[in-house]
């Protein structure tokens, strides 16, 4: 099978992309390499892929339509998976303008891109950040999303509503997943896990928002891994298991599914099994809520397990344990 990602330096296209090369695909990567953060550790996921050589790096933007349909011209994809994007919901109250170009015109140009080169099965990067503060939990793909609390969450609901009625016109398949605090090794910068371990090595403050008091349904990386690989092979209109919630719609082949376990853990938890795993206690400093975080997000994983057999699993201490070996063995080449 040949794979087009978007966004293959990134955290989650990075890990895709060598599951799927190791596993004796072809994959494309095409990234922009942007400067949002440390293009060192961009640059070591990289050299990681190129080992493979069923891997073609494409360095370009996704807004610049041409260079991305010649690239899906001459690759001829079976799936393209589009996770690049801006991301970071803070970040969006300074550059919303970053949002804008990345998750809308580029998201526009791979749909544009995904229909005129009749791709089988075009799966596109969500967030559980267009649920919004949504009080009813478990979080149902069906619930209402129509309230974000930050232009992050407007693009992408917007790329959703856009797949959507590429779907209906078009007979497009797409399925668009829905992210869940995805968490491991090789992780971003700027994410939590990441910024509180460096903190805590170099003895500075951790800074936990909300007082403490929020939850998360973290999801480690390799389950995440595990669901884009089990759905990319579903292609949405041709599987029947559960007609009632596999779409959204009865207009076209398009689905939402949520990628998370369904097992929220508080933020403290979040920090005392860091200080479990790390053998210190962090130096905490305790902050209110900022603007645009959500007190809790909780997946309901029911409609994957229905489609792919299985949910997320991994637990905080795996996952935390296996973050901090890998930060400590690579701190001193991505910084």
């Amino acid at each position: 099978m040949k794979y087009f990602i978007s966004g293959t330096a990134g955290f989650i296209g990075f890990h895709l992309a060598r599951r799927l090369l190791e596993n004796g695909h072809e994959v494309m990567g095409f990234d922009g390499m942007t400067p949002y953060y440390s293009l060192r550790l961009k640059e070591a996921r990289n050299a990681g892929l190129a080992q493979f050589p069923s891997f073609k790096p494409v360095i370009g933007m996704l807004e610049d339509k041409p260079l991305l349909e010649t690239s899906v011209a001459e690759f001829k994809p079976d799936v393209m998976i589009h996770l690049a994007a801006q991301a970071g919901v803070r970040y969006s109250l300074e550059n919303p303008k970053a949002y804008l170009d990345s998750n809308l015109v580029g998201s526009w140009n791979v749909l544009e891109t995904a229909r005129a080169h009749g791709v089988g099965h075009l799966m596109l990067a969500s967030t559980s950040s267009v649920y919004g503060a949504n009080p009813q939990v478990p979080f149902r793909e069906i619930d209402k999303t129509d309230e974000p609390m930050t232009f992050y969450a407007a693009t992408k609901k917007s790329m959703e509503l856009m797949a959507h009625s590429y779907a209906h016109l078009y007979k497009l398949p797409v399925t668009a997943f829905r992210f869940f605090t995805v968490y491991g090794p090789w992780g971003r910068p700027d994410m939590a896990l990441f910024k509180f371990v460096k903190a805590m090595i170099e003895d500075q403050e951790i800074e936990i928002y909300g007082e403490g008091k929020m939850s998360r349904d973290f999801t480690y990386i390799d389950d995440l891994v595990d669901s884009i690989v089990d759905l990319s092979a579903i292609f949405p209109g041709e599987d029947n298991r559960v007609p009632d919630i596999d779409t959204l719609s009865a207009q076209g082949p398009f689905r939402v599914v949520n990628i998370g376990g369904g097992q929220p853990a508080g933020l403290m938890n979040f920090v005392e099994t860091i200080e479990r795993i790390m053998g210190k206690p962090a130096k905490r400093k305790m902050l209110p809520m900022q603007k645009g975080d959500v007190p809790r997000t909780f997946a309901s994983p029911d409609l994957l397990v229905a489609l792919t057999g299985r949910k997320p699993e991994t637990g905080l201490d795996e996952g935390v344990k296996a973050f901090v070996q890998w930060y400590l063995d690579h701190r001193h080449e991505i910084e």
